[in-house]
Formats: structure tokens, sequence, C-alpha cells
């Protein structure tokens, strides 16, 4: 198995089914996964902020930084490797309330809504998610199986379903 690394504002897709993509330190940041099980095709996307509107120039030169550009993206690069968004399966995890005891500046929270507005928009449901909570959180992939996997500190490795 190969494993590749997706780091913060990153994505990276496989068609190969010995890649395994893995993201470390989801904290208010979100992960999301993709698979489309007919032709195994699967992505990983790795935002940190909700919206491109919030710095127009770093999203044109790195749309994975933003959920709004970052997204759409991970979809399209999914498409030119022969999957179809009616048969992906999508599962997301992180948006935690990381340094941020008091809830004030909400980054995880808004993460994690404006992936579901868009997610909503698009008329793309999330069959796996874990989010929220106050944990860092490594995310991964399995381009074989689909199977994508959460792990924390406190509940350890489990199969997001």
């Amino acid at each position: 198995m190969s494993e590749i690394i997706v780091g913060i504002s990153d994505f990276k897709v496989s068609n190969n089914i010995n890649d395994v993509l893995i993201t470390y330190a989801l904290g208010s940041c979100v992960g999301v996964t993709i698979y489309d099980p007919v032709v195994k095709v699967g992505g990983l996307l790795h935002f940190m902020l909700p919206e491109s509107s919030l710095d127009i120039r770093k999203a044109g030169e790195n749309p994975a930084m933003f959920a709004d550009t970052g997204i759409p993206f991970l979809f399209k690069t999914c498409y030119g490797l022969g999957a179809k968004k009616k048969r992906m399966i999508v599962k997301v995890a992180g948006g935690a309330s990381i340094l941020d005891d008091a809830n004030f500046f909400r980054i995880g929270q808004k993460n994690v809504t404006a992936m579901k507005k868009l997610f909503w928009k698009n008329n793309v449901l999330i069959e796996g998610e874990d989010t929220g909570s106050n944990c860092n959180r490594t995310f991964s992939i399995h381009i074989s199986t689909g199977k994508a996997f959460v792990r924390t500190a406190h509940n350890g490795t489990r199969e997001l379903v």
C-alpha cells in the first residue's frame, strides 16, 4: 500500500487501488472524502476556511484552501478520472473548536456549515460524518474499498460509516 499525504489546503485524487489518501491534524479544518465505487476513484480534500470571498487572490492560487472552491475542484478532478456525481459516496470529518474554548471565532462550525450548504445546494448527501467537538483528527480513505477511517486521541481509529 502506498500512503499519499494530503496537507492543509490541499487535495489528492487517485484511481490506484493500492493508494491510501490520508490527512493529519484536522482541527477546525474539514476533510472531505469522495469515492466512486464503480471506477474506484477517490479523493480527499483538507480545506481550511469556509468561503473564498475571504481572500479571492488566495482562492485563485489555491482553491483547496476554501470549502466553496475546493469541493467543486475535488469533484471535477475525480470526474476527469471517470467518476460520476450520482455514484459518489461522501464522508467528512473535522470542524472542531480547537484553541477557541469560548467558541468565539467558530471557524470549525463555519467550515462545516459552508460545506453542508454547498452539498445541499448541489443535491449531494453526506453518508458518514465525524465533525465538531474539540479534538484533532486523522482522516483517510482506501482507494481499493472506499472505506474512510477517522482517528482521534480519545477514540482511536474507527471506520466512518
